[in-house]
């Protein structure tokens, strides 16, 4: 026997649990953890509590060495503990995202201006009209009408300056939107445009999820950049910090792709074996961060650049995040926006 296992021995001598980790060590109400420890389960057999905070959690599955607890609606980031036969455990800590808007119908990635309001689309199903496509959130997380006229908003990003370009899936436009929200066609004929980004020189790549990567130049001539499978939700793109451009695209598979195609067109496969992955987003590391299932488990999952994935955000119905200042990051799910203190610094999604 080890020290590990005499320590862990010590501490079950009086009945008390222990929890030594908890997996991923964030979530959305909803979304489930993993938590790791000894004593967990009640000699009775009944389930153990499991508080995250002053809220009850609901036990999943419970065994004396792990259990899978759901996070409840109304949790913060606080302890966890759980109490067996009249003892509660040692508390752990874990970050719980904080609910800031709801009611809207994002389908990738909330986009965030210089100054750090926030930009989320009610997208609506294909050919819907909706009273307001884009909402935009303050700083406050107040949340207000930006943009009614456009059906089908799906993708948000800025340039240099501070321009907000918006996809439509519905016909094709990439859309320029001023302060106002005024806008004005920028590109047509993107088919069914749905991610977008601009690279260092400000060219700006949409994607056409029936197959397509397009390349507008700064003079708004376009050009086929690369081919890949179509996808039955969208393509969502993102350049990372060396200056590929990173997709994924939702495929009738359960084993989906992140591609990394390099500034000349070839396409590569990053990483394989991800479910449904939608939006992502970059850490100043060059580590990735996509709203997608790994193993079954649905949240935000990180691709380190050697390849390497791992669940830290438990979550369902995640369809994508932006980094926010304060080290924190803005997570979105097919209804609403959270937010979460994370402690990563994100790479900047504005043109650079």
């Amino acid at each position: 026997m080890g020290i590990s296992d005499r320590l862990l021995g010590k501490k079950n001598v009086n009945g008390k649990p222990h929890i030594e980790a908890v997996h991923p060590s964030a979530a959305l109400p909803g979304g489930e953890v993993r938590i790791v420890g000894s004593g967990l389960r009640p000699i009775d057999l009944r389930p153990p509590r499991v508080r995250f905070g002053e809220v009850d959690g609901a036990v999943v599955i419970s065994s004396d060495d792990f259990l899978v607890a759901r996070v409840p609606p109304g949790a913060s980031s606080g302890p966890v503990v759980v109490s067996t036969n009249g003892h509660a455990s040692n508390p752990h800590q874990m970050n719980v995202a904080v609910p800031i808007a709801e009611n809207l119908h994002p389908v990738t990635n909330p986009a965030l201006d210089a100054e750090g309001n926030i930009y989320v689309t009610f997208s609506g199903s294909r050919g819907q009209k909706v009273p307001v496509a884009i909402y935009k959130i303050d700083t406050n997380y107040n949340v207000k009408p930006f943009l009614s006229d456009m059906m089908n908003p799906t993708a948000i990003v800025f340039d240099r300056a501070g321009q907000m370009y918006v996809s439509s899936r519905y016909d094709g436009t990439v859309y320029r939107v001023a302060p106002n929200g005024t806008m004005s066609s920028y590109a047509e004929g993107m088919g069914i445009a749905t991610g977008i980004a601009f690279d260092r020189e400000e060219n700006l790549y949409v994607g056409d999820r029936s197959g397509t990567i397009f390349k507008i130049a700064r003079d708004r001539q376009i050009f086929v950049f690369a081919t890949l499978e179509a996808s039955v939700s969208a393509y969502h793109v993102a350049f990372g910090p060396h200056g590929d451009l990173f997709v994924t695209g939702p495929t009738t598979s359960s084993f989906d792709c992140v591609y990394k195609i390099d500034p000349h067109g070839t396409v590569s496969t990053f990483y394989r074996g991800l479910g449904r992955p939608q939006g992502f987003a970059f850490d100043t590391t060059g580590n990735l961060y996509v709203a997608a299932s790994l193993s079954g488990k649905r949240g935000i999952v990180k691709i380190s650049p050697e390849g390497q994935a791992s669940l830290e955000v438990a979550g369902p119905s995640l369809v994508g995040l932006a980094f926010a200042p304060g080290r924190s990051a803005v997570l979105a799910t097919t209804s609403g926006v959270h937010r979460l203190s994370w402690n990563i610094q994100g790479l900047s999604m504005l043109a650079e």
